[in-house]
């Protein structure tokens, strides 16, 4: 998850550059909120975030920023609301966003939620194969947490025909069939 992230944070910092330069202003709190997650300091980019997110310019730029700390720091539920918040704000709704909320749910033991975003995810148009691998597995984790033990062999079917190479597709497996 850890390079996932990096990634995401580069894609902000990217559309952040871009917003700033084509509307001639940024916003100061959002920029330094960025560079302090980018950082490691997810604490103080919070704090920046929140600052970001009182001028209500970017907002959902803001809350998404918060998200992402919140789930770095593993409050999940605080990640959850700053990631509904951010939409709520007008963020893009991107498979990222999705898949955060998802693995928000999944903590918090909501699969049924999670489910949910992560269908959201894989029908969004900036889907990368990369992130629709990862959701497809995550549905899977999701379906056993229902205890819809069908349908989640189904979908490890569906997934080790798609990504035979995964060798936690192999680990699923096993596992069901040992139940």
């Amino acid at each position: 998850m850890k390079g996932y992230i990096r990634k995401y944070l580069t894609a902000l910092l990217v559309m952040l550059f871009a917003v700033s330069v084509l509307t001639g202003c940024g916003n100061k709190s959002l920029e330094e909120g960025l560079k302090l997650l980018e950082a490691g300091d997810y604490e103080a980019s919070v704090d920046k975030f929140k600052e970001a997110a009182e001028k209500d310019q970017y907002a959902g730029e803001a809350y998404r920023g918060i998200g992402i700390a919140k789930w770095e720091l593993g409050q999940y539920e605080a990640a959850r609301n700053a990631f509904v918040s951010a939409l709520d704000n007008d963020a893009e709704k991107t498979a990222p966003i999705y898949n955060f909320l998802g693995n928000c749910e999944m903590q918090l033991g909501n699969a049924k939620a999670a489910l949910n975003y992560y269908n959201l995810g894989i029908a969004c148009e900036d889907c990368s194969e990369e992130m629709l691998q990862e959701m497809k597995f995550n549905e899977i984790a999701a379906y056993e947490q229902c205890g819809e033990w069908e349908n989640a062999k189904t979908k490890l079917a569906e997934y080790t025909a798609a990504y035979p190479e995964d060798t936690r597709a192999e680990k699923e497996a096993e596992f069901f069939e040992t139940q």
